[in-house]
């Protein structure tokens, strides 16, 4: 299995700082949050932000890299779990996606906000880095993908294009991070809605007698 992507320098400096910008970038907005809101949440001086940092959108990349690191490191051996029915496989990858969505919400509404950045063309980045997010991107879809398919295949699944079925799929997943509010959730609701949206999806998918061609 694929390990998830190592930040330069990742230790518990970094880590902290990290999760401070993410709360920052999710309660301002990433062109409204300076180098000092993160500092205040983290506690600490702006010096030992940049002794790890160079500039803000350094930090909000990593943030998103994170973010999704996260997600791939969970979702993949989920998916590549050949002895599960896709079914069932399907229901756990969602039940994740769906959980993270909550209980690490600040990583993942970041990682959204990059989203929409960079389809207006306003993401900080490198184009080197632009590919990553991209390529990670493409790369979490098509494990979605790959196990809709293998459902489609065995009749579990009614006749999708494997690759369209997963943008409402993943859509519906990443709008949790835009209405769930961490602070009134607990394990118990958390749980409930991440069930709740597994048994929509695959529910949603699976073959009945009136969807068969």
């Amino acid at each position: 299995m694929n390990q998830p992507l190592a930040r330069p320098g990742a230790g518990a400096g970094r880590r902290e700082i990290l999760e401070a910008a993410a709360t920052a970038f999710t309660r301002r907005g990433y062109a409204s949050t300076s180098m000092d809101d993160i500092a205040d949440l983290l506690g600490a001086t702006k010096g030992r932000i940049y002794h790890y940092y160079r500039a803000k959108a350094d930090i909000f990349l990593d943030v998103v890299l994170t973010g999704m690191d996260e997600l791939i490191a969970g979702i993949e051996p989920l998916a590549t779990a050949v002895d599960v029915p896709p079914a069932d496989r399907l229901w756990r990858m969602v039940h994740y996606h769906a959980g993270l969505m909550m209980t690490r919400h600040s990583f993942q509404r970041v990682a959204i906000q990059a989203v929409e950045m960079r389809r207006v063309g306003e993401v900080p980045a490198r184009q080197s880095t632009l590919d990553t997010i991209i390529n990670l991107r493409d790369r979490y879809e098509q494990y979605f993908a790959d196990v809709i398919e293998e459902g489609t295949r065995q009749r579990v699944f009614r006749k999708v294009a494997p690759r369209v079925a997963t943008k409402p799929l993943l859509g519906a997943l990443n709008w949790i991070s835009l209405w769930f509010d961490p602070e009134r959730g607990d394990y118990a609701s958390i749980q409930r809605l991440a069930d709740e949206f597994a048994d929509f999806v695959v529910g949603g998918l699976r073959l009945t007698r009136a969807s068969e061609p």
